[in-house]
């Protein structure tokens, strides 16, 4: 990454600016229209949308960390590697972006280790970081957990503790430390970090949040977060940013969900690196004590 030619960055509190690395049609909210079987036959814009990002964050000169789908990794390795080599840390979203309550444990290990094993194999580096599909660690797919510590993950990024339909656990903590897991083991958690409104959690970390709540609302949210001493976890799709993805015929919940303000997400993301300081989640929780300060490749040699 060529620092002379980026922007100044901001000055403050140091939070985690993370990708989510996965195409449209893997989302969630499109599901019930888009079978996984069909997923090998439709246009795949991941490729694309993501180096816009790698442009992006090279200008605000802001490294980040990359959660790619093994479904991605799988068919784009160049693709791992090129993040790696833009200065971002690269860790993993799991293989095919199922919801992990609605896997069979077995299921949940084998994908897992199949994902992690292609992005080692690309970056011959151990990667440290994971995070769940639709942050579908939740109260009864906490034994997830100690998965990821047997695949020999250092952190994970999956909770979030608010109240929605589809995750959270509202009663966990916000601020990122060791999390104990089923086994009495334990690895540590980086939560998204909801704001506060009159007593109520407002989740203003990203995703459909910073896309469809208004940017004073997101900027006022962040800033109470970093006010009151804590580090907050940004996060983003690729496909946030393409207005122009094709249109999958959903439910009203689940199109106001994806589509609204794909077109205006791309310069409010330019305002958001321009206001808050970021760095990869690693290098944020190395700062506060939790991560051994060495980068992936020093620990395994060491």
């Amino acid at each position: 990454m060529d620092s002379s030619t980026a922007l100044p960055r901001p000055r403050g509190p140091l939070n985690a600016f993370t990708v989510d690395v996965e195409d449209y049609f893997h989302v969630a909210a499109l599901a019930s229209a888009v079978s996984r079987d069909s997923w090998s036959s439709r246009e795949c814009r991941v490729e694309r949308n993501t180096e816009r990002l790698l442009e992006l964050l090279q200008a605000r000169g802001v490294s980040g960390t990359f959660f790619v789908l093994g479904w991605v990794a799988e068919r784009y390795p160049a693709l791992v590697r090129r993040i790696a080599e833009c200065g971002h840390e690269v860790a993993c979203h799991g293989y095919s972006h199922q919801l992990i309550y609605e896997q069979r444990p077995e299921v949940f290990r084998e994908e897992t280790a199949r994902a992690k094993g292609m992005l080692e194999e690309a970056l011959g580096e151990p990667v440290l970081g994971y995070r769940a599909a639709s942050f579908s660690v939740i109260r009864k797919t906490l034994w997830a957990l100690d998965t990821l510590i047997d695949l020999g993950f250092a952190y994970d990024s999956s909770i979030f503790p608010i109240r929605h339909d589809r995750y959270g656990i509202p009663e966990a903590s916000s601020e990122p430390g060791p999390f104990t897991a089923p086994s009495g083991r334990s690895l540590v958690e980086f939560p998204m970090v909801p704001a506060s409104v009159f007593g109520t959690k407002v989740p203003v970390c990203g995703g459909g949040y910073f896309r469809i709540f208004p940017y004073w609302l997101t900027r006022a949210g962040l800033r109470q977060i970093n006010g009151r001493g804590q580090a907050f976890p940004f996060y983003l799709h690729p496909w946030e940013i393409d207005p122009g993805q094709p249109r999958i015929r959903v439910g009203a919940l689940s199109r106001f969900r994806h589509y609204t303000n794909l077109h205006r997400c791309e310069a409010r993301l330019n305002r958001v690196l321009g206001e808050f300081a970021f760095a990869p989640m690693r290098e944020v929780l190395s700062a506060r004590g939790l991560l051994e300060r060495a980068t992936p490749a020093a620990a395994a040699a060491g």
